[in-house]
């Protein structure tokens, strides 16, 4: 696998990266005031981050006036194990360089994805980062050897909230894990062993030996 940047043309048809936004308050926020865990942690709204100047931008700018939410993804990772989607684009923003790994949302075929299909992309401290709202990802991953992350993510207010009550009427509903989240785990991840729909076929992907 070839780590890419999100400013190679690869990347286009999974996002892009977003200029004109004054991002050092919100960095430095983020690398001071959230934790770096040996594993991976999420909290999906942080005060410290939503009281940056960046926040208002971001909302009235990037989101068209949609309520937003700032919050987090910080730790130590290199594995793929999941892919999630949402109903809207999603912005990531690191204090560190982070790498993501993404795949495409047609390339699922009856309710499974091959991982062969996924990309890895490096993205820089600061930039901000577009992820498409077909674009499938999860949680970042480390950029060098034995180091953390710390991302900011930005999304409309209330995804990765609790999941919604509703009677399933096709197979996708089933996938939905949280708010706004609908997800596919791989058979070796803690998601499927806690009950997350299993859609991950082939590898699960590791750029241990790639940083």
């Amino acid at each position: 696998m070839k780590i890419y940047s999100v400013l190679d043309p690869e990347f286009k048809p999974y996002g892009k990266v977003l200029t004109g936004y004054e991002t050092g308050e919100l960095t430095e926020a983020l690398e001071k005031s959230t934790p770096l865990s040996d594993s991976v942690d999420y909290v999906m709204s942080e005060a410290a981050l939503e009281y940056t100047p960046v926040f208002g931008a971001l909302q009235n700018n990037a989101y068209g006036g949609m309520p937003i939410q700032i919050g987090y993804c910080n730790g130590h990772n290199t594995k793929l194990n999941c892919l999630e989607y949402h109903r809207d684009s999603e912005l990531n923003i690191g204090s560190t360089d982070f790498i993501l790994l993404l795949a495409k949302a047609d390339d699922i075929e009856n309710g499974k994805l091959d991982t062969s299909k996924v990309m890895a992309f490096r993205a820089a401290k600061g930039q901000v980062v577009q992820v498409y709202e077909t674009t499938l990802h999860y949680a970042p991953c480390s950029a060098a050897k034995g180091s953390g992350f710390k991302v900011a993510i930005v999304l409309p207010k209330g995804t990765n909230g609790a999941v919604p009550h509703l009677a399933p009427v096709n197979d996708e509903d089933k996938w939905m894990t949280a708010c706004n989240k609908w997800l596919l785990a791989h058979a070796e991840s803690s998601e499927a062993a806690g009950g997350a729909y299993v859609g991950l076929t082939g590898e699960n992907i590791d750029i241990a030996d790639l940083i």
